[in-house]
């Protein structure tokens, strides 16, 4: 079975750094993802990687300053997120599926999510 328990958030100020991690059960899934949620938002994709290849996708408004990654030795799914601004301010969820896609309905498996918040 597959489980995500995501760790890393924190309270940063703007333009700080912190990487979010994600300690998966195993490789039942071809890919994973981040997405976040802000208070009165809806869940957004971040971003998503394919395990066995690697390949990375983005969305638009953290291009350039988060960086996915996997270990695929440890079983972890890292999201590295540098020049950090408030409106990055949200719950940031793990998840995993067969297939990629910036949906929610996209993934099965869901971590519990980690707070992150960016003050001014």
């Amino acid at each position: 079975q597959r489980q995500l328990v995501e760790s890393g958030g924190g309270l940063v100020q703007a333009g700080d750094s912190l990487r979010l991690s994600c300690a998966a059960s195993g490789r039942t899934y071809s890919w994973y993802a981040w997405f976040r949620q802000a208070p009165g938002q809806e869940r957004e994709f971040v971003s998503r990687i394919k395990w066995n290849l690697g390949s990375t996708y983005y969305a638009d408004s953290v291009t350039g300053r988060f960086t996915i990654s996997r270990d695929n030795a440890k079983n972890m799914v890292y999201l590295q997120m540098n020049s950090l601004k408030p409106e990055d301010t949200a719950v940031y969820y793990c998840a995993a599926g067969p297939v990629g896609g910036r949906t929610s309905e996209s993934y099965n498996y869901w971590g519990q999510g980690t707070q992150v918040t960016v003050s001014s």
